[in-house]
């Protein structure tokens, strides 16, 4: 029987060459897109669907109109926030991960892809040096795996939500973890925010008294997390230290490794992120540091059990699922029940390109920070106080807030790169950030040389 929504193959072929000739014309047209938006093109405001079909041609111009109406997120020149390119070989993998459509929430009605992304996890404990029992999930993002993260810790440590237990972060400890917090029923009073010191790095003495001054109190620390990349300043923090910290008060120690996971993959990466495998959780976002499209994120685990024991539940109407003891249903690792099939998206770049393709490019990435960091620090209308621990640089103008403020609107204004900002100690900061996999030593020498011109005229 005939159906208007299963197309023939000949109509899905016209289709399908509609749309990868649009998207190999943008790859191609990339190097010398604009950076940023300037508004000129009008998003587009489209009419709602008819009772009948529109021919492709005329939707894609409308899809390349909207597109065209935002910050060059996939290109070269954006070195605001962290870039995630999107690999083309993980946006195959997702192509055929949705086209196939697997349910992969429990095991047993997808057995194949969730052992094909059940191997990623792995893969990925591997690479961590954590332990036999760790398991973990591909979820959307780090935001999802923090909260997921957060309420298998207060079940593991605290069994139910109790109004004394305390959690310790620093003001560089990204907001998620505070979202996540108030999400799972804690209020603003029960997050500890422990002092830095001069390079931005969690006091570990300053938290051990807040620990102590809390159990005097009558609180009930139980969470500390550690900072593997701060997205202000990509600062990592002393994990090894929190790490021993966190054993000798029993808490939970998680490590949000967003940013910085993925150069764990380098020699660099792994002695900088030393301790990390002491973790009894870990945020990771391969759309950050693996080059990946947005929405894919990590949550690692010391004993894949604290997951299962958080989120595991059931009912009468899966009484035929059948459990494979080899594999996991990440219905019961986390608070998603309906799941895409997630795997596909990682497992296909890292076998296509190879795990050494991804170390070289994380390489290149830390050395032309390290160059940038150099020839910024050089130049006297700047100030540069903080040497990158991975791949970002902040930088004030010398002469104020004001002039730093202009300094960043007239970079972007000239649209070969975007920057973004932030604070430091109350003062304003540019913040450039390399991590595209399409950013290379000639876009960065642009973005230096135009910091530099705009810092003179500011």
């Amino acid at each position: 029987m005939h159906s208007e929504l299963e197309p023939d193959r000949a109509t899905r072929t016209l289709w399908a060459k509609g749309v990868l000739d649009y998207l190999d014309d943008f790859i191609d047209g990339l190097p010398d897109a604009p950076a940023s938006w300037d508004g000129s093109t009008a998003a587009t405001t489209t009419a709602p669907p008819g009772a009948g079909p529109r021919p492709l041609a005329g939707l894609m111009t409308e899809v390349a109109t909207a597109v065209a109406a935002a910050v060059e997120t996939a290109g070269p020149g954006y070195l605001a926030y962290f870039p995630a390119g999107g690999l083309y070989s993980s946006v195959l993998g997702e192509l055929l991960a949705q086209t196939v459509n697997r349910y992969t929430g429990v095991a047993a009605t997808a057995p194949g892809l969730v052992g094909l992304e059940q191997s990623v996890v792995r893969w990925l404990c591997d690479q961590f040096r954590l332990p036999s029992p760790a398991g973990g999930l591909i979820t959307s993002g780090a935001s999802i795996a923090t909260l997921t993260a957060l309420h298998a810790a207060r079940v593991d440590r605290l069994d139910q939500p109790d109004p004394r237990a305390t959690i310790y972060v620093t003001e560089h400890t990204h907001h998620c973890v505070a979202k996540a917090a108030r999400i799972a029923g804690c209020t603003d009073a029960q997050l500890r925010v422990v002092s830095v010191d001069a390079e931005l790095r969690m006091d570990v003495d300053a938290a051990r008294t807040a620990i102590g001054r809390d159990r005097a109190d009558g609180r009930r620390p139980f969470l500390i997390v550690g900072t593997a990349g701060s997205t202000s300043t990509g600062t990592v923090d002393p994990l090894r230290r929190i790490a021993a910290l966190a054993a000798e008060e029993s808490l939970w120690f998680h490590v949000d490794g967003a940013y910085g996971g993925g150069f764990q993959l380098t020699e660099y990466g792994r002695t900088l992120l030393d301790g990390a495998e002491l973790a009894d959780s870990i945020t990771f976002d391969p759309h950050k540091s693996l080059f990946l499209p947005y929405g894919t994120g990590v949550l690692l685990v010391r004993d894949e059990q604290t997951l299962r024991s958080a989120f595991s539940a059931g009912g009468d109407y899966l009484q035929d699922l059948v459990d494979d003891p080899g594999l996991p249903d990440y219905a019961d690792l986390g608070p998603e029940l309906t799941r895409d099939s997630r795997g596909l998206r990682l497992w296909l770049p890292l076998q296509l390109h190879g795990v050494d393709a991804f170390r070289s490019a994380l390489e290149e990435k830390l050395e032309l920070a390290r160059w940038a960091y150099d020839e910024l620090r050089a130049d006297p209308h700047l100030d540069v106080p903080l040497r990158p621990d991975l791949t970002v640089i902040v930088a004030h103008s010398v002469a104020g807030d004001d002039a730093t403020r202009r300094l960043l609107e007239r970079v972007n204004a000239g649209r070969r790169v975007f920057l973004s900002s932030t604070r430091l100690a109350g003062r304003n900061a540019i913040r450039l950030c390399v991590l595209s996999h399409r950013t290379h030593r000639d876009r960065v020498e642009e973005g230096v040389e135009a910091i530099r011109a705009a810092a003179r005229r500011s």
